[in-house]
C-alpha cells in the first residue's frame, strides 16, 4: 500500500515577474512508510510553479506542468528541460525536472536537477528539501542531515529546513527528535501545516494511530468546538494519510472518500490510486480496478507494487499475458518482492494458458518453482493474509502434474499397443444384442451388450469409469492481495 504526503512549500523565484501568477504549493519526497502490510509508501516532489518565468520559458513550463497533471511524464520531462534552457537563472524548471526524474526512477538525474535548482537559488528550500529526503530515502541519513544543517546555518528562521530535517530524523526511527523539530518549527509559525502533517507522519510510522489522527484533525477539521478552524481543510497529504489509517483501521468507506478527495485535489497522487486499486481487488471487483491501477502505474512508472498490484487486476480479467508482463516489471524494479512470485504462481496455476510456456507440463513446473520461491523468501513466520494458503496451492499444483503425468503415461501405452486383430467371418458373431453373449477372439463386442468384455488392446467405452481426465484448465481466482505504495506533487 501507499503511503502519504510530504513536506511541501511554495515556490518562489530569485527573480520574479511582475505579472507572473501566484506560485502554487509543493511537496518534497517523504521517505516511505511502512504499513501493517508491509508496504512501503513515500510520497514524490511536485514540481514548483513557475513565478520566476515569462515569455517562451514560461510556456515551456506550463506545458511541462499539464504533462504532468495528466501522467504524461515524458512530455513533462522534455518541457521543464526545456523551460531550463530558456530559462538558466530560474530554479522552478530545474526543481520540477528533478521530481518527473526521480518518479521515472531516473535518482541520480534528480539529484543533479535539485542540486542545479538550489545553486541558481540558495533560498529555494523545496529543492534544498527535496535533494536532502532523496539522500535520506537512499539510506543517507546521516549525509542528508548535515546537508540540512549547513543549509539552516545559512538560512535559520526557515520553517521549512526545519520540517524537512524532522521528516529526516523520522525516516533515520528517531521519533524524539523528529517531535522536537517539528515542534519548534510550529513555535516560530503555529499554523505551519506541513509540520503538522509531519508530526502525524511520525507518528503513524510508530503505529501511534491515535495520535496520527489527532495531528490531522488540526490540519483538516480544527478544533471540536470550532474554536479553532482547519489549518488546510483539503490537504491532500493530511487526506492521504487519513485514508490510509482508516484502511489500516477496517473503515473501509471513510478510506475510500478521503482517498478520492486526495486525488481530486492531486491527480498525480499515485499512491491514492494505488490503495483504491487493491480495496477493489480485496472486494473481488477487479473491473473497478483497472482504472486506478493503470493511473497508478501511469503516474508512477517505477514503483513495483504499482506494476504488481496491475499484473494481479489483469490476472483476475483473464489476461495472462499483460499479467505476466507487469509483474515481471515489478521483479526487475525490486527483486526481494515476495508477493510477485506468489502471484505468477496463481497465474501459471489457474491460467488456461501463459505466454512463455511450452505446454502444460512446463506451465505447472513453473508454478511450483514460483510458490516454493515464494515460500523461501517469506522466511517461517508470516502473519496470516496473502500467500498464507501456499501450502495448500502447492499441494493442488503438484497434485494436477501427478494427473498429466498419468495420462501421458496411459496414451503413450495406448499408442504402443497392437492394433486390434481383425474380424471373424460373418456370422461367427454373437447376436446382436444378446445379453451376457461372448465375442470371439479378436471380434468387435456386440453393440449394447451388458458385461461385454473388450477385446485386447480396444478402446475402452465412452464414459467408462477409471479414465484420467485431464488436469482443470481453470479454477476460481484466489483472493487479490493487497500491496501498496506512495508519492509527490507539482507546482503549477
Amino acid at each position: 500500500m501507499l503511503v502519504l504526503g510530504a513536506v511541501g512549500g511554495a515556490c518562489g523565484g530569485s527573480k520574479p515577474m511582475a505579472k507572473a501568477p501566484a506560485p502554487e504549493p509543493i511537496v518534497a519526497v517523504p521517505a516511505p512508510v511502512v504499513t501493517d502490510r508491509g508496504q512501503q509508501g513515500g510520497i514524490t516532489a511536485g514540481p514548483g510553479g513557475g513565478s520566476e518565468l515569462s515569455g517562451s520559458a514560461k510556456d515551456a513550463y506550463d506545458r511541462g506542468f499539464t504533462a504532468w497533471v495528466t501522467g504524461d511524464l515524458k512530455t513533462a520531462r522534455d518541457a521543464f528541460s526545456d523551460a531550463a534552457s530558456k530559462a538558466p537563472n530560474a530554479a522552478a524548471p530545474r526543481y520540477s525536472l528533478g521530481c518527473v526524474l526521480e518518479r521515472m526512477g531516473d535518482m541520480q538525474g534528480a539529484q543533479d536537477a535539485y542540486r542545479a535548482a538550489y545553486s541558481v537559488n540558495p533560498k529555494y528550500d523545496v529543492a534544498i528539501g527535496a535533494y536532502a529526503l532523496l539522500l535520506a530515502r537512499a539510506g543517507h541519513g546521516a549525509d542528508a542531515e548535515q546537508f540540512l544543517a549547513g543549509k539552516r546555518t545559512q538560512n535559520p528562521d526557515s520553517v521549512r529546513l526545519t520540517s524537512y530535517l524532522a521528516e529526516v530524523k523520522s525516516i533515520e526511527g528517531d521519533s524524539p527528535g523528529c517531535q522536537l523539530l517539528a515542534q519548534q518549527a510550529l513555535a516560530k509559525q503555529p499554523d505551519f501545516k506541513d509540520a503538522m502533517v509531519v508530526i502525524a507522519r511520525d507518528y503513524y510510522r510508530g503505529h501511534r494511530w491515535d495520535l496520527a489522527r489527532y495531528a490531522l484533525q488540526a490540519v483538516l477539521d480544527g478544533a471540536d468546538d470550532g474554536s479553532i478552524p482547519p489549518r488546510d481543510k483539503g490537504n491532500p497529504e493530511a487526506l492521504l494519510l487519513r485514508a490510509l489509517i482508516e484502511r489500516d483501521s477496517g473503515q473501509r468507506k471513510q478510506a475510500i472518500a478521503d482517498f478520492g478527495q486526495a486525488i481530486a485535489k492531486r491527480p498525480d497522487l499515485f499512491e491514492a490510486y494505488i490503495n483504491l486499486g487493491e480495496m477493489k481487488l480485496e472486494a473481488g471487483n477487479a473491473t473497478e480496478a483497472q482504472p486506478p491501477l493503470e493511473k497508478a502505474v501511469r503516474y508512477a512508472p517505477n514503483v513495483p507494487v504499482a506494476h504488481l498490484d496491475l499484473g494481479d487486476c489483469y490476472r483476475l480479467l483473464g489476461r495472462p499475458g499483460d499479467a505476466k508482463k507487469e509483474f515481471d516489471s515489478a521483479l526487475g524494479m525490486d527483486s526481494t518482492l515476495a508477493g510477485a512470485h506468489y502471484n505468477l504462481g496463481l497465474l501459471y496455476l489457474f491460467s488456461s494458458s501463459v505466454p512463455g510456456v511450452s505446454g502444460p507440463d512446463d506451465q505447472l513446473a513453473k508454478a511450483i518453482k514460483e510458490f516454493e520461491t515464494y515460500k523461501s523468501m517469506r522466511g517461517a513466520k508470516t502473519p496470516k493474509g496473502q500467500g498464507d494458503d501456499v501450502d495448500e496451492l502447492l499441494s493442488t499444483a503438484k497434485r494436477k502434474q501427478n494427473e498429466l503425468q498419468i495420462k501421458k503415461q496411459a496414451a503413450a501405452t495406448a499408442a504402443a499397443a497392437p492394433p486390434p486383430a481383425s474380424a471373424s467371418p460373418a456370422g461367427s458373431a454373437a447376436t446382436a444384442g444378446s445379453a451376457g453373449a461372448h465375442a470371439a477372439p479378436g471380434s468387435a463386442a456386440p453393440a449394447g451388450s451388458a458385461g461385454a468384455h473388450a477385446a485386447p488392446g480396444s478402446a475402452a467405452p465412452a464414459g467408462s469409469a477409471g479414465a484420467h481426465a485431464a488436469p482443470s484448465s481453470s479454477a476460481p481466482a484466489a483472493p487479490a492481495s493487497s500491496k501498496g505504495v506512495v508519492v509527490r506533487q507539482l507546482p503549477k
